[in-house]
C-alpha cells in the first residue's frame, strides 16, 4: 500500500480489528475532481506546480525575517553597490572606456556585443548585473533554510530576474535598436513572421523551421541494417558488418525512451554506430515505440524486461555469442544498470562490460533537475499524466528549456523574434525537435523510486519482488560524464565509485553537454577528455582530487572508449549475418517504431 492510496490501514484500538477504513460516500467523485483541475492546470503552467513554488517563497521570507544581521547585511549590500555603480558613472564622464564595476559570468553571453560597452548601456547592463548579484545575496546563506529549498528559491529568482534582462527589452538592447534604425523597423516585420510561424507550427504539431530538411533513413539514422525482432515496446535493429571479421562479443544499446534512439546515428561522420560498425563491432540498437494512452500502465518492469532483457535473447541467439558489451545512454544507462545487478544477483553473466553514457544510478546530487521534482511536483504531474495517459513530449521540455533559459529560450526570442533571424537548423537540433512521450505509471514510477526516494543506490528498487544492489555487479564498468551536463551532472554520474564491487571501473570526463559531448566524433574541433581506471583494491579518489590528477588529452573520447572494447573483447570472429532463423529480417532501418510521431 502506497503513501498515494486513498483507503489507509486502521490501526487496532478498543478492541477492534484491523483493516481497510471505509471511505467516506462520494470520496472518489471528490478524488477525480482534484484530478481534472490539477490537470488542466498542469497544462498551462507547463507541469510546473504552483503551490510548491510558493511554499517555497514563504519559507524562505520566513527565515529572512527572523534574521536580522542577514537584513543589515543586505541593506548594507545595496548601498555598497549604489555607490559602485555611481561611480563607475563617474568615471564614465571622463573615459567612456572605463573597465566595468562587475564582469558577467563566464557562460553569460548575453553582453558581449561591443555596443553593450556604449553609453547608456553599459551603464543599464551594469545596474541589472548588481541587481541580479544582490538577489543572489538575498536568497542564498539565509539561515534556517534548507540547502535544497534554498537552491529552489535561488533558481526560480534567477529565472525571473533573467525574464527582465535589459537584453530582452527593445528598447534597453542596442543590437535591436542598431537593427531596426539601419533596417527601417524590418526586423520587427521579419521577427513578427517569424512568431507567427513558429506559434502555427507549434499549434499544428509540425516540426520547426528547417527540421523538414532532415528525413529519416535519408540523411538521418542511415547506417545500414535490419530490424530483427519487434514487440510492443520495442524493435531491435542489427546493424550491417563493414569489415570480415568481428569483434566476438557484439554490442547492445540501450538508449533513452525519452528521446528517438537515432541522436547515436545521426549522419555519416557523426554517428557512434556507424563508427563502432568500421571499427570490426557487432552493433544491436533497441528504438523505443513512442507510447500513447493505450500504454499509460506499462512500468519500469515492462521497461526492463520488455527493452534490455528481451534485446539480450535475441543478440545472444542471432550472434551466437554468450556474452555481450551492453551500453547505456541516459535512462537507458539507468535501466541497464537495474537489469545488470538484476542478472548479477540471479547469476546472469550474458553481461562481458557495462558501459554507461551520461547515466546516474544515485539521485541524491542530480542537478538542478531535481528543483523540479518534490512531493508536491510529482503528484502535480501525475494529475496530468493520469488524465492524458502519458507525459507529453512538449509538456517535458518545458522543464528542460528553463534549466538552460537564457540559451534556449530569451536568447532565441531576442535572436528571432526582435532581431528577425534564423538560426540554420542542424541535425542535432532536428533530432531535438522530434519529440516522444512517457506513460503514466513508468515515468511516476521512475520520478518517485529514483528521484525522490533513491531506491537503487539504497538497495530498496525490486525486481521480481526482490531488492537488486548495483554493488553485485562484477562485470568491468566504463562511465561516461560531459562536464557540461545540466541533465546528469558529471560528479553524480562518478558516484558509481562508491556503489559497486567491480573488478574494474573507468571513468572518463568529456568535454560538451549531456547531449553534445557524448555526439563526439573523431575530428570534432575543441574536444578534450580525461580517463582513469580505479581497479578493485584501490583507493577512492573524490571527483575533485581525480579531476586535478587525471590529465586532460585532446579529441574525441570515442577511439578511447573502443580501445576498451576491444581491449574487453575475446578476439575475432567471422562476421554474423543479419537475423536469423528464428529472428528474420522484418526490414530496413530505421524500421518503423522510430518515425512515430
Amino acid at each position: 500500500m502506497t503513501q498515494r492510496q486513498s483507503m489507509r490501514t486502521r490501526y487496532p484500538e478498543a478492541g477492534l480489528p484491523a483493516g481497510p477504513e471505509r471511505p467516506n460516500p462520494g470520496v472518489y467523485s471528490t478524488q477525480a475532481i482534484d484530478h481534472a483541475f490539477k490537470a488542466n492546470l498542469a497544462r498551462l503552467t507547463r507541469g510546473i506546480t504552483p503551490a510548491g513554488l510558493a511554499s517555497v517563497y514563504v519559507e524562505w521570507l520566513l527565515h529572512l525575517s527572523l534574521s536580522p544581521g542577514k537584513q543589515l547585511e543586505l541593506g548594507e549590500k545595496s548601498v555598497r553597490k549604489l555607490v559602485r555603480l555611481g561611480r563607475y558613472a563617474q568615471r564614465l564622464a571622463s573615459d567612456p572606456d572605463a573597465s566595468p564595476c562587475i564582469e558577467p559570468m563566464e557562460h553569460d553571453r548575453r553582453f558581449r556585443d561591443p555596443a553593450w560597452q556604449q553609453w547608456p548601456y553599459n551603464l543599464i547592463y551594469q545596474s541589472f548585473l548588481l541587481t541580479q548579484q544582490w538577489w543572489h545575496n538575498a536568497t542564498t546563506d539565509v539561515d534556517g533554510l534548507s540547502p535544497s529549498r534554498e537552491q529552489v528559491i535561488n533558481f526560480v529568482t534567477r529565472q525571473w530576474l533573467d525574464h527582465w534582462s535589459p537584453s530582452n527589452v527593445p528598447w534597453l538592447n542596442p543590437e535591436i535598436t542598431h537593427a531596426t534604425l539601419t533596417s527601417g523597423g524590418q526586423n520587427l516585420v521579419a521577427g513578427w513572421q517569424n512568431l507567427l510561424e513558429d506559434g502555427d507550427r507549434l499549434l499544428s504539431g509540425k516540426p520547426p523551421v528547417g527540421a523538414e530538411a532532415f528525413r529519416l533513413g535519408e540523411n538521418l539514422a542511415v547506417t545500414p541494417g535490419k530490424v530483427v525482432y519487434r514487440n510492443r515496446l520495442i524493435e531491435l535493429i542489427q546493424y550491417s558488418p563493414t569489415t570480415g571479421q568481428v569483434n566476438a562479443e557484439p554490442v547492445l544499446i540501450v538508449p533513452a525512451w525519452i528521446m528517438k534512439y537515432y541522436i547515436l546515428d545521426l549522419t555519416p561522420g557523426k554517428s557512434l554506430v556507424e563508427y563502432l560498425v568500421d571499427q570490426g563491432h557487432t552493433v544491436f540498437m533497441i528504438s523505443w515505440r513512442n507510447p500513447g494512452t493505450e500504454d499509460s500502465e506499462l512500468g519500469m518492469e515492462d521497461y526492463r524486461r520488455l527493452g534490455p532483457m528481451a534485446a539480450l535473447d535475441v543478440v545472444t541467439e542471432v550472434t551466437g555469442a554468450p556474452r555481450v558489451h551492453g551500453v547505456g545512454y541516459c535512462l537507458g544507462g539507468t535501466l541497464l544498470s537495474i537489469a545488470a545487478a538484476a542478472m548479477a544477483r540471479d547469476g546472469d553473466e550474458r553481461l562481458a562490460t557495462i558501459t554507461t553514457l551520461a547515466t546516474q544510478v544515485d539521485f541524491t546530487e542530480a542537478g538542478e533537475l531535481t528543483l523540479f521534482i518534490s512531493e508536491s511536483q510529482v503528484a502535480y504531474l501525475e494529475s496530468m499524466m493520469r488524465d492524458q495517459g502519458y507525459l507529453d513530449g512538449y509538456q517535458m521540455a518545458g522543464a528542460f528549456q528553463i534549466l538552460r533559459s537564457n540559451d534556449l529560450i530569451w536568447s532565441r526570442m531576442v535572436h528571432d523574434y526582435m532581431l528577425g533571424k534564423r538560426r540554420p537548423m542542424n541535425e542535432l537540433m532536428a533530432w531535438n525537435a522530434d519529440i516522444t512521450r512517457m506513460p503514466y505509471r513508468m515515468h511516476s514510477e521512475y520520478l518517485r523510486r529514483m528521484f525522490l526516494d533513491n531506491d537503487l543506490a539504497s538497495g530498496r528498487y525490486q525486481v521480481n519482488e526482490r531488492p537488486v544492489a548495483i554493488q553485485d555487479i562484477r562485470a568491468p564498468i566504463f562511465t561516461v560524464g560531459t562536464t557540461r551536463d545540466h541533465v546528469a551532472p558529471w560528479r553524480s554520474a562518478y558516484k558509481i565509485h562508491l556503489l559497486t564491487d567491480a573488478d574494474e571501473v573507468t571513468f572518463l570526463l568529456t568535454s560538451g553537454g549531456h547531449n553534445a559531448g557524448i555526439i563526439s566524433e573523431p575530428g570534432h574541433p575543441h574536444r578534450s577528455y580525461r580517463q582513469r581506471t580505479q581497479r578493485q583494491g584501490e583507493r577512492y579518489l573524490d571527483p575533485d582530487t581525480w579531476l586535478q590528477n587525471t590529465p586532460e588529452q585532446e579529441g574525441s573520447w570515442w577511439p578511447a572508449w573502443q580501445e576498451w572494447l576491444a581491449a574487453h573483447s575475446s578476439g575475432k570472429v567471422a562476421s554474423p549475418g543479419l537475423g536469423s532463423e528464428r529472428y528474420p529480417p522484418l526490414e530496413d532501418a530505421p524500421g518503423r517504431y522510430v518515425r512515430q510521431s
